[in-house]
């Protein structure tokens, strides 16, 4: 298995993947460049090809983030030269980006799989906002991959804002790679190129107008979307209505989002833990096990932010997304309860009928 697929590792395959493929003959596998409804464009060895998902795999697994998003690995079966495919299983995930579904659902939306980098992209002028880059990163870190801070039209501020911005990034913690850049001068551009390396993949995350879609046009080259996108579907000037798995002439692979201004904690523990290490390792000094920080004497963390260690704003931040994310998890627990007494009531409904 581990050179069976060998000629995958230009869309990201790894023997981190060999080692837990298990895909029955005659399935083999591709990688997942964008889904289209019901069905799914698929790369692998011999080029692009549309998917459906089997029947058997539907009636087993029923939730969002069980199905095949963008950047997955999937096992499919085809018949040769046929340009039709069906979707047996998915492989595991080496890492994921997923945040809560918008609105008041109560579940999980897969943005992306199997990404090396997330790019976070921000502009300095209207868009810029800590708060938001924060919210990313703990859903970053939560699946896995690492992430990079992209702050765009730099153009449209002066070198004080732009010093000041990057200031307040690391004044509340924040310690990831930033790139500030412009698409209009192209400066930082060649910043960005080179972070983007042969075989890995990059998600693009980020507000509408930020210059996402304008900045892959750059690293694409516009007259050539048409070739270059791995599922052969680009269009033109590439304003992105749907995730796309794009292979660069350098190698790398990235994905495009649309626009996200609402990015929902769901399930986020680990990922806030990481993004605030400093003070989940003081609160292990704190004089109560279950010190909540807000007040309690003998408490390490507020120490530190009367010290000047920790800021009000970085455990302000703190708080706020430890409470979201303990909501919305205990909404969650409750929906998944509901979703699966009702499927125990249909089934006991089901066996009194034919009792009948």
């Amino acid at each position: 298995m581990m050179n069976q697929y060998c000629e995958l590792n230009e869309l990201g395959w790894s023997d981190w993947f060999a080692q837990r493929a298990d895909c029955k003959p005659p399935d083999t596998v591709a990688r997942v460049a964008a889904v289209d409804r019901d069905q799914w464009l698929l790369v692998g060895q011999d080029g692009h090809f549309r998917a459906k998902l089997a029947g058997r795999y539907l009636h087993h697994h029923h939730l969002n983030q069980e199905l095949p998003c963008v950047g997955d690995w999937v096992c499919v079966e085809r018949q040769p030269g046929d340009d039709f495919g069906v979707i047996h299983a998915l492989l595991e995930r080496r890492t994921s980006l997923r945040r809560k579904a918008a609105g008041n659902v109560m579940d999980y939306q897969m943005i992306a799989a199997n990404v090396d980098y997330v790019l976070i992209v921000q502009s300095c002028h209207f868009d810029f906002n800590p708060k938001r880059l924060e919210r990313y990163l703990v859903m970053v870190m939560e699946g896995g991959a690492e992430a990079i801070i992209l702050l765009t039209k730099t153009d449209l501020v002066n070198s004080e804002v732009l010093a000041t911005q990057l200031a307040e990034i690391r004044s509340i913690g924040i310690t990831a790679p930033i790139v500030p850049l412009s698409n209009m001068t192209r400066d930082g551009l060649e910043d960005v190129t080179r972070l983007l390396l042969p075989g890995k993949t990059y998600c693009f995350v980020g507000s509408s107008g930020v210059g996402k879609s304008t900045l892959i046009n750059q690293l694409v080259g516009r007259d050539r979307m048409e070739t270059r996108s791995v599922s052969g579907t680009g269009e033109g000037r590439h304003t992105t209505v749907r995730r796309e798995l794009i292979r660069l002439d350098g190698g790398a692979l990235v994905i495009d989002n649309p626009g996200m201004r609402e990015f929902g904690i769901l399930g986020a523990e680990n990922g806030i833990a990481n993004n605030y290490a400093n003070i989940i390792a003081l609160a292990s000094r704190c004089r109560y096990q279950d010190c909540s920080h807000t007040g309690e004497p003998g408490c390490a963390v507020l120490a530190a932010v009367l010290a000047g260690d920790i800021s009000q704003e970085s455990l302000d931040s703190f708080h706020k997304l430890k409470e979201e994310t303990a909501f919305n998890d205990m909404s969650y627990a409750e929906k998944r309860k509901k979703d699966r007494d009702f499927g125990r009531y249909l089934k006991s409904a089901k066996k009194d009928l034919r009792d009948k």
